[in-house]
């Protein structure tokens, strides 16, 4: 075990990989010069130029040539820099990528996985700020992987490129320094299965990604109040641990879904009807979502705030919950 950045925990388990299995590699634009946020330092040295491979900058064609090479037996890892960039090859990836085992009755697969780094991260705006894993777990064939520490963020890599079908991998661009204990040469992660961060009796909370951090840190001052609050950390969104959820809210009677998307049709409204569907008789107060409004985000840094989930908002919206009960 070794302290490591959420980064430098991804690269790690790129590099493991890669000198695992020849067929693994890398492409996207400025990949040689180690990537726009330092994601690929040193790979373009120690692998060469064919894997770790730079491309010009057309994010359809980047994914398009991803696509083939997958069809033909290696595993891309495909960088799109901003998660809003991708949006350029949305065709390749919805239309192509996540349909073609269907499609072609199993006959091939789509081994990719599609880096993108999502979130708020320094005044960065509305075309690169984005958080949209919801649009991603909507379409029948992606797994969406969603890590929220560096030891997520080396596993659950692991994990996409080792997987069969495309992957889109969310990396937050605000976690890039976060440190954590990382052990070198770890197996994979498990899809679908929800991480917990603390044992509670009043309240679950859910969320993934960055969010869980405030989630966490919200809990933590909650209960120096007297209220206990589980965290579950979905770690991907599909597939998603239901099972995890539904057997944690069984038990404390409530449920705040929180994440930093924007609140209309996040994937939050998933987790909540899900719950609200089977367990509405054991409820002790309605399922509650806490996310951002529906608007762009602003480069101006106080309007910027206006739109973030903080773990006061967090902490005040359990104490809310579990003050009322239904009747």
């Amino acid at each position: 075990m070794a302290r490591t950045s959420y980064i430098d925990a991804a690269r790690l388990a790129l590099a493991e990989e890669m000198r695992r299995d020849p067929m693994v590699w890398a492409l996207g634009e400025d990949l040689g010069r180690g990537g726009v946020f330092g994601q690929y330092k040193g790979l373009a040295e120690e692998f060469g130029a064919e894997r770790i491979s730079d491309a010009p900058i057309s994010e359809s064609c980047i994914l398009g040539a991803a696509v083939g090479a997958a069809m033909m037996g290696t595993r891309p890892v495909v960088e799109m820099r901003f998660s809003d960039f991708a949006l350029c090859a949305i065709d390749e990836l919805v239309n192509q990528a996540a349909k073609a085992r269907y499609m072609f009755g199993g006959q091939t697969r789509v081994p990719i996985v599609v880096r993108e780094p999502m979130g708020i991260w320094r005044s960065s705006a509305a075309q690169h700020s984005q958080s949209l894993e919801a649009w991603y777990a909507h379409i029948p064939g992606l797994v969406v992987a969603v890590p929220a520490t560096p030891a997520d963020n080396h596993a659950l890599l692991k994990a996409a490129i080792r997987c069969d079908d495309p992957v889109v991998y969310l990396e937050h661009k605000n976690l890039w320094p976060l440190e954590g204990e990382v052990e070198a040469d770890a197996g994979p992660a498990e899809f679908g299965k929800a991480r917990r961060l603390r044992e509670g009796r009043d309240l679950t909370i859910v969320s993934w990604s960055a969010a869980v951090h405030s989630a966490h840190e919200a809990a933590e001052t909650l209960a120096g109040e007297g209220i206990e609050a589980e965290v579950l950390d979905l770690r991907t969104l599909w597939p998603w641990d239901r099972d995890g959820v539904l057997s944690s809210v069984e038990r404390t009677g409530r449920l705040l879904v929180v994440h930093e998307a924007v609140q209309v049709a996040g994937f939050g409204a998933e987790v909540a009807a899900s719950v609200a569907e089977q367990l509405h008789g054991a409820l002790k107060a309605p399922p509650r979502r806490l996310a951002a409004p529906r608007i762009p985000i602003s480069y101006a840094p106080n309007l910027e705030n206006q739109v973030r989930v903080t773990a006061d908002d967090i902490a005040q919206a359990a104490r809310d919950m579990t003050a009322v009960e239904t009747a």
